[in-house]
């Protein structure tokens, strides 16, 4: 990887069934840790894509680790909860899937936050293709869907390499593109000094600018309890 503008961080343990990204936690810190100091020796200007589990703390862990500065280190995680948060929208009104546009923030992981209020069909807002209840069937479905998919195939392969790829290219091309990523906040959301997916402008700077998006009482509250559980685990592998 020595001089590389791209490194992508997917060393770890993978996540077997019945658990949680957590459960990944001190064993896969170590790793990342080990291969953070490698990326900040060799490529020391790239831009780092982290994707191990838990993608949060271990996006924070990589972005300490190397010194690099808060705009090189992104992790890939809400990116691909949209990918299947659009598939459930998809299901549940009979629409192509390109119609939709979609946004999911928050924690990659239990806590994680599908924005439905904040996703349209073409520009129509979701609210009127689906009554309330179906917005929350889609709202659950979305969150759990991992642990189901994990549990049917023993691992997630294809969707994280696709993610990936649409970062990577909207760095190369410097699309501009607003994707969801995990990204240091410093007091966006009420959040502080913690790396957790918010919508942000990716081009060939990497993260050039965080979207604080305007969230209900409701929608903060799930937010911040992904920023707890993140907390935590930073403290946990850090202690």
């Amino acid at each position: 990887m020595n001089g590389s503008r791209i490194v992508v961080l997917v060393a770890g343990v993978g996540r077997k069934p019945g658990m949680s990204r957590m459960d990944l936690l001190h064993t896969n810190a170590n790793i990342v840790r080990d291969v953070s100091l490698k990326v900040a020796s060799y490529a020391k200007n790239c831009l780092l894509i982290v994707v191990t589990n838990p993608l949060d703390p271990m996006t924070y862990l990589a972005l300490k680790t190397t010194g690099m500065n808060k705009n090189k280190v992104m992790g890939m995680g809400s990116l691909l909860d949209v990918s299947r948060f659009k598939s459930f929208i998809r299901e549940g009104i009979n629409v192509s899937r390109g119609s939709i546009q979609a946004m999911v923030i928050g924690e990659h992981g239990e806590n994680m936050l599908p924005l439905t209020r904040f996703s349209s069909v073409s520009g129509v807002p979701l609210t009127e293709f689906v009554s309330p209840e179906v917005q929350a069937q889609i709202f659950e479905n979305t969150r759990k869907v991992a642990a189901e998919v994990i549990a049917l195939k023993g691992a997630t392969i294809y969707a994280p390499g696709n993610a990936v790829a649409t970062m990577a290219e909207a760095i190369i091309k410097d699309k501009k593109q607003v994707i969801p990523v995990s990204a240091l906040l410093e007091g966006e959301y009420g959040a502080t000094n913690i790396c957790i997916g918010v919508p942000a402008i990716i081009g060939e700077n990497g993260i050039e600018r965080i979207i604080e998006l305007q969230l209900n009482s409701t929608e903060q509250e799930i937010f911040l309890k992904g920023v707890t559980s993140v907390g935590g685990a930073v403290k946990e592998i850090l202690a």
